[in-house]
């Protein structure tokens, strides 16, 4: 359990929490295979899809999902060898109620930033979930939005056109809406404590509770799924598409920086005490500045050298986890996910092995990925050339990366 401060300051884990709400009914889009988020589209239920989108996504930790009391064996079915990785509680009698106690379940866990998701958008994508991450601050939501584009009219008592309603700022809300967590969960207990229950999505009830939502730019893809005919329509597009080859690359990084006097060394973002260090104009961490290279070929954003030029002053001294993070992030906004990263460090000395652990969970926290996805290993040059006179330290790194399938199969 993380203290009050921490729970203010939403600083207990950089891993976001996930509520997906799938408690509702659905019965404006029929009952031919149970509720509407358990109907298939493209030979998988819309709630598989949802869960896909977020379990993929590298900085999505627990999620939660709000379900109906009698739906646990469509649940369980429909979320398959997925089903123990996330918790399924028992919804509310109101999507608003749902809300609340998928929050109460992520308590435990304590997340600093939370996703609240509607199981009927399926078509959610990981670049809107990344926008929506990046967007939330320690006291501010935010809100995936598209710009209202039909012209809007409001009726009158005796069903007439009374107004034009101008729909200059005017944004229609999507989800997932994103929240720090503890702020979020307080104005839902406020609400609920209150008996306020007519809050239509989590950003009224930010709204109300003064808490700031900064808009961003939604997708017109990420629909949701409300009548039978939407169910229809997205089962014939998704049926109707080709199947598509993953796009997965791979990248390769080398580097390596001679001894010089000094009283440790930097490998993989682990201070090493050693009786000398390595020479370069950042830290010299050879592990690191090969892993870059490796992420940055993965997207042809060229090398470290052009991101980070040894010229530039500012770099003297840095950190090379800057390198790897700039990397990474690059690698996101482009639609990536980073699926594993394997660096050899290739030394005399220091031995590598009583620090590998320390490595790996430096590199899982740069790379926002889990520890079993990176390996870091070592080897000796058999006291041949550079390496094995001891004057300096190599590594080598590959990272392979999936992108947005767009190769026709």
């Amino acid at each position: 359990m993380t203290d009050a401060s921490e729970r203010q300051t939403g600083a207990a884990t950089d891993k976001v929490g996930v509520v997906i709400v799938a408690a509702g009914r659905g019965a404006r889009a029929g009952q031919v295979d149970g509720p509407k988020q358990y109907q298939s589209i493209g030979g998988r239920a819309v709630i598989t899809r949802t869960l896909d989108a977020f379990l993929a996504h590298p900085r999505v930790g627990q999620i939660v999902v709000a379900i109906h009391a009698d739906d646990r064996d469509l649940f369980r079915k429909a979320a398959g060898a997925n089903a123990d990785r996330v918790i399924a509680i028992t919804g509310g009698d109101s999507r608003q109620a749902s809300v609340r106690l998928g929050l109460l379940a992520l308590r435990d866990h304590a997340p600093g930033r939370v996703l609240i998701h509607d199981a009927v958008r399926p078509f959610v994508d990981g670049g809107l979930i990344e926008r929506t991450i990046e967007a939330i601050g320690e006291r501010q939501g935010a809100l995936p939005t598209l710009p209202v584009a039909d012209t809007l009219k409001r009726e009158s008592a005796a069903g007439m056109i009374e107004e034009t309603v101008p729909r200059n700022g005017l944004h229609a809300a999507q989800t997932p809406q994103g929240f720090p967590f503890w702020p979020i969960l307080a104005a839902h207990e406020k609400a609920h404590h209150l008996g306020k229950a007519d809050f239509t999505d989590d950003a009224a009830i930010a709204e109300w509770a003064h808490i700031p939502v900064k808009i961003v730019p939604g997708s017109p893809d990420n629909v949701k799924l409300t009548w039978a005919r939407d169910i229809a329509m997205a089962d014939q597009r998704l049926s109707g598409e080709r199947p598509r080859f993953p796009d997965i690359r791979t990248g390769n990084g080398y580097d390596v920086h001679a001894f010089e006097p000094g009283d440790h060394v930097t490998l993989c973002g682990v201070a090493i005490p050693h009786d000398r260090k390595l020479s370069g104009h950042s830290d010299a961490d050879v592990g690191l500045h090969a892993l870059t290279d490796a992420l940055l070929a993965t997207c042809g954003a060229g090398d470290i050298g052009t991101h980070f030029p040894p010229s530039d002053p500012q770099w003297k001294g840095a950190a090379s986890r800057i390198f790897v993070e700039h990397a990474a992030k690059l690698v996101r906004e482009r639609g990536g996910r980073i699926a594993n990263a394997d660096i050899t460090l290739i030394c005399e000395a220091p031995r590598i092995g009583p620090h590998r652990e320390a490595m790996t969970a430096a590199l899982a926290s740069m790379l926002g990925i889990a520890s079993e996805r990176i390996s870091v290993k070592a080897t000796t040059n058999e006291k041949l050339g550079f390496v094995g006179r001891e004057e300096g330290i190599a590594a080598i790194a590959t990272a392979s990366v999936v992108y947005p399938g767009d190769v026709p199969a």
